[in-house]
């Protein structure tokens, strides 16, 4: 069963830190390259970080150095450490595969970031 729920949203102020999670299915985070992606309103939902299954991420120039990408096998979990926040970065944020295949997207988490 195909399966994504992202968590660990909320309000951040400028300069602060959220940690995201993903759960995923087996089927969805094996072998897979995983990565987070974002919707702010308006706008159309672009790629942030992704991961290799090996490991090695990959960053948008406008979060490398802020955010950390990471994912746990045992867990089928990958994270998204979000650090030096910025009202830009106000967005529901989604994991899925990489690069997008069909239709399928989680429900999302909510960040607003604001003072």
């Amino acid at each position: 069963q195909v399966q994504l729920v992202e968590s660990g949203g909320g309000l951040g102020q400028p300069g602060g830190s959220l940690r995201l999670s993903c759960a995923a299915s087996t089927s969805i985070f094996s072998h897979n390259i995983l990565a987070w992606y974002r919707q702010a309103p308006g706008k159309q939902r672009e790629w942030v970080a992704f991961i290799t299954p090996r490991g090695a991420p990959v960053y948008v120039g406008s979060v490398r150095g802020r955010f950390t990408i990471s994912r746990d096998s045992a867990k089928n979990t990958v994270y998204l450490q979000m650090n030096s926040l910025k009202p830009e970065d106000t967005a529901v944020y989604y994991c899925n595969i990489y690069p997008i295949a069909g239709d399928y997207w989680g429900q999302g988490t909510q960040v607003t970031v604001s003072s």
